[in-house]
């Protein structure tokens, strides 16, 4: 780049972090229409500003819930697993099976919530972790 063309990028940048918001706004809106391209994930980011962004980094969710959807052809051995993973006797589990979808268990952590998940997978369940 020569040194007269980084001058100019410099001026424009420069001019750019002078703008407000919404003056950003409009110029992203005015570029997109300009070049035919899209600009969603970064315009998000200038409009939510550092501070909100650190906010939403530290409200990183804590609490999980897993729910089966489909027990699969092994009913039996996913009747199993999922009695020793939740503590549940024959009756209890069996019933939770007969009426899915249903929440296995709810607000546990993401270690246990992905542990729970792989194991009923492996025996052939469809499990979701919200």
């Amino acid at each position: 780049m020569t040194a007269k063309a980084k001058k100019g990028v410099d001026t424009i940048i420069e001019d750019i972090s002078n703008l407000s918001v919404l003056e950003l706004s409009e110029l992203v809106k005015a570029l997109q229409e300009k070049f035919g391209v899209s600009a969603a994930a970064p315009v998000q980011v200038v409009a939510q500003g550092g501070a909100q962004g650190e906010q939403a980094k530290a409200e990183e969710k804590s609490e999980f819930d897993v729910t089966m959807t489909s027990c699969g052809d092994k009913k039996i051995q996913v009747l199993k697993v999922l009695r020793e993973l939740t503590g549940l006797g024959l009756k209890e589990a069996k019933d939770m099976i007969d009426n899915l979808p249903k929440a296995i268990k709810e607000g546990i952590a993401k270690e246990e919530a992905q542990n729970m998940k792989s194991k009923l997978e492996e025996v052939g369940a469809t499990i979701e972790v919200k």
